[in-house]
């Protein structure tokens, strides 16, 4: 299995509803630096599994849609806490959407590091058959 990782960064605002979150229920800014890894198992006629250039291209153009936004008051998470779980499948999604095209691409882990001693990721398949 082939893997090729870019990475960014991004800067959003929001809060959270429910008693499991604490004083992160009160406005509070985060800094996510997010990990995009496409996997696959054949590479494609360049002999590359993703161009890294274009990558971390759409990677930036997706976390672009949240950064220095407050996520409370964007369309698309009305009514959902925007966990590092919930933002780390939003970002592949959004990725899987660009890279659905390129058959060599089976796989896409989205990672988002909330600090040095915490992060989580979202996993998901990729390519022209899958969901």
């Amino acid at each position: 299995m082939f893997g090729v990782t870019v990475r960014d960064h991004v800067m959003v605002a929001h809060s959270f509803e429910g008693e499991v979150f604490g004083p992160a229920q009160r406005l509070h800014g985060a800094t996510y630096v997010v990990d995009a890894t496409f996997r696959g198992t054949e590479l494609g006629p360049d002999g590359i599994l993703v161009d890294i250039g274009l990558a971390a291209t759409e990677l930036k153009d997706v976390l672009g849609a949240l950064n220095y936004r407050n996520l409370d008051d964007e369309d698309a998470f009305k009514g959902s806490n925007t966990s590092t779980e919930a933002l780390a499948r939003w970002v592949a999604d959004r990725l899987a959407e660009r890279f659905a095209g390129e058959e060599q691409l089976t796989g896409l882990v989205v990672t988002l590091h909330e600090s040095h001693v915490a992060w989580a990721s979202y996993e998901r398949p990729l390519g022209t058959d899958r969901p």
